[in-house]
């Protein structure tokens, strides 16, 4: 009696799935829980293990096609597992006929890798003979390859976030016009000497297929407004510096400052819930609770997994959730659960260097908070000029159900209570 290997159940808002590439082929033994296929969706990627040990009997459905929640991709015989054990070790001895050097040179033992780690080393054009690789018979993971490109980064670069463009995706916030541009372009040497112009295409992903609807969507639908303002830091840094250690070793987790912004705009949305409503065709529905997306920076994108009940959370479980939604947006291993629903936004922008943007709504969130850069600046103290460390921030809003007075209002609540974070202790 075979087992049937099922596209996991997927949210109402997720109609379908891609299959990406099957790691196995029909009469390759197989392992329990074994990553057999991965599956691409609008919002995240998902992994279909294998439910059973045995051999792959039977594939229903290829590379490229698209399958429904709960449809069935393949068939496993249990039956099969012992007498194919030995002749697995051969089959998986050898790169796939059609491999290419790339994929040849992944892992050791000519182990293959998953397709997302593939992908990863022929976007950075990266030499997989030079990576370490610590999964399973020294083959190459994602984490490895990730691990690699940000050692050969520059120090300051990292992960961060930007505003969001669905509920699992998110739109950049930078601005991608510069301020001023150079009169003629560089053309590169190589260039130059070669006359070498070649173009590629590519076929998006459904990701970022996802993330340019809901861009036009964003803008067609919602009367996005902007209002800005600036909050000094100098208080935050201050505290932070004071128990972060002490902080760390109580927690087990570092402070850091989203968490901050995290509790003042809960404090925030309180006080204005209009930001925290969404319009639903003529009515608005109110959240008595504050979900709050934070986007975070993934291999295929810039994702928004969700922080629910923020407050109710402590300081400590807002880093330690934070940090969780980063080693699994890193590692690719976010659910759909992880990633639905929402009431709010907070975007980082600062973390790439953007000194100041424009958030794009989250449809169908009335409101984004944008983080950017902290930046030493002149300010007026008491009639004198001195020296601070100051932060752009930004609140992109529905005007139609949110008026810019309670925009700006909700705004000035916001920097009130990051340049006074005793207000986010007394609720004042």
């Amino acid at each position: 009696m075979t087992v049937d290997v099922k596209v996991p159940a997927l949210a109402e808002s997720i109609p379908d799935a891609t299959l990406l590439e099957w790691r196995k082929r029909p009469g390759d033994a197989v392992e329990k829980d074994e990553i057999l296929i991965e599956l691409e969706t609008d919002k995240i990627v998902l992994e279909v293990p294998a439910p059973s040990a045995g051999v792959l009997v039977e594939v229903l459905k290829q590379t490229g096609e698209t399958a429904l929640s709960d449809e069935v991709l393949a068939r496993i015989d249990p039956a099969a597992s012992a007498a194919a054990s030995a002749s697995d070790s051969v089959l998986t001895s050898a790169p796939a006929p059609n491999a290419d050097s790339a994929t040849t040179a992944l892992g050791t033992s000519g182990a293959r890798s998953s397709p997302a780690v593939r992908r990863l080393v022929e976007e950075h054009g990266l030499d997989p003979s030079k990576i370490a690789g610590t999964g399973r018979d020294g083959r190459l993971t994602k984490a490895d390859v990730l691990a690699h490109i940000e050692a050969s980064a520059a120090p300051d670069g990292g992960t961060g976030a930007a505003p969001s463009s669905g509920s699992a995706a998110v739109s950049e916030p930078e601005s991608t016009t510069g301020a001023s541009a150079p009169a003629r372009m560089a053309v590169p040497s190589s260039v130059a000497a070669s006359g070498n112009r070649d173009e590629r295409r590519e076929p998006m992903s459904r990701l970022r297929q996802r993330i340019a609807e809901r861009l036009v969507d964003a803008q067609h639908t919602a009367a996005i407004l902007t209002t800005f303002n600036e909050i000094d830091m100098q208080p935050v840094i201050a505290l932070r510096g004071r128990y972060k250690d002490q902080f760390e070793r109580r927690h087990g987790v570092r402070l850091g400052f989203m968490s901050f912004f995290a509790r003042a705009a809960v404090q925030a949305l309180q006080r204005f819930p209009a930001v925290n409503a969404r319009i639903e065709g003529r009515d608005i529905v109110y959240h008595d609770y504050c979900d709050i997306g934070i986007a975070v920076g993934s291999p295929r994108g810039l994702v928004v997994p969700i922080l629910r009940n923020v407050e109710a959370m402590s300081f400590a479980e807002i880093e330690a959730k934070i940090a969780e939604f980063g080693t699994k947006a890193r590692d690719g291993t976010l659910s759909i659960d992880d990633m639905s629903g929402g009431t709010f936004t907070i975007s980082n922008g600062g973390v790439f260097g953007s000194l100041l943007s424009t958030p794009i709504l989250n449809p169908p969130q009335s409101g984004i908070l944008g983080m950017h850069k902290t930046e030493d600046r002149p300010v007026v103290e008491g009639g004198e000029v001195v020296v601070r460390p100051m932060m752009y921030v930004a609140l992109s809003y529905d005007h139609r159900i949110i008026d810019g007075r309670e925009a700006v209002q909700f705004l000035v609540c916001v920097k009130e209570a990051v340049e006074d974070p005793a207000r986010l202790l007394l609720d004042v």
